[in-house]
């Protein structure tokens, strides 16, 4: 007897009732080194309307440059309560908030160091998958030699850059698709 693959369902919406209450917005809490920020990702379908029932999960390294994971074993400080990784919904203003520190540079495997950066994953109604994309910072002098935003069309890569509001909350929009498209990575 053959047996077939389960097929796939879309991602969203019935988290609401329960992954998306589990929620970490809020990675550096008091004592975790580092300059403190605040994120506000804004999530929008492909005709460019707000999602408000999505879910975004956030990873990155301390302000030190080094991942709370095992695989990482340079000889950086790790801060107590500090793991990099978060999650939050869109809500109805399509939009999920994060407090954490900015991320210091992590080495790129084939030589040369990263830029600060945010590894974002999103999830959302009518993905069958999770999209993987990252958050740079505008105007940060190490984006000039990133290997991952060298690879990327310049057109494309404001795409990847939050910019700074005048109350200092760095803002990304995340396009699914249509003509401002988010740039995507495989993962």
């Amino acid at each position: 007897m053959s047996h077939a693959l389960t097929p796939s369902q879309t991602i969203g919406p019935f988290y609401f009732g329960t992954i998306i209450k589990a929620y970490n917005h809020n990675l550096a809490p008091p004592g975790v080194a580092g300059e403190r920020i605040e994120l506000a990702l804004t999530l929008h379908d492909g005709a460019g309307v707000i999602v408000p029932d999505g879910m975004l999960e956030i990873w990155q390294a301390n302000s030190h440059g080094r991942y709370n994971h095992p695989e990482d074993r340079r000889n950086l400080p790790l801060d107590a309560g500090f793991d990099g990784y978060g999650r939050a919904s869109t809500y109805t203003d399509g939009c999920a908030r994060f407090s954490s520190v900015k991320p210091g540079r992590v080495p790129w495997p084939q030589g040369g160091m990263q830029a600060p950066h945010i590894n974002i994953s999103i999830f959302a109604r009518g993905l069958l998958n999770r999209v993987a994309t990252r958050l740079y910072f505008d105007g940060d002098p190490a984006n000039a030699e990133d290997p991952v935003l060298k690879m990327i069309d310049p057109a494309r890569q404001p795409t990847l850059l939050a910019q700074q509001d005048d109350k200092g909350v760095w803002r990304l929009p995340i396009h699914l698709g249509g003509p401002k498209e988010t740039v995507f990575f495989d993962c």
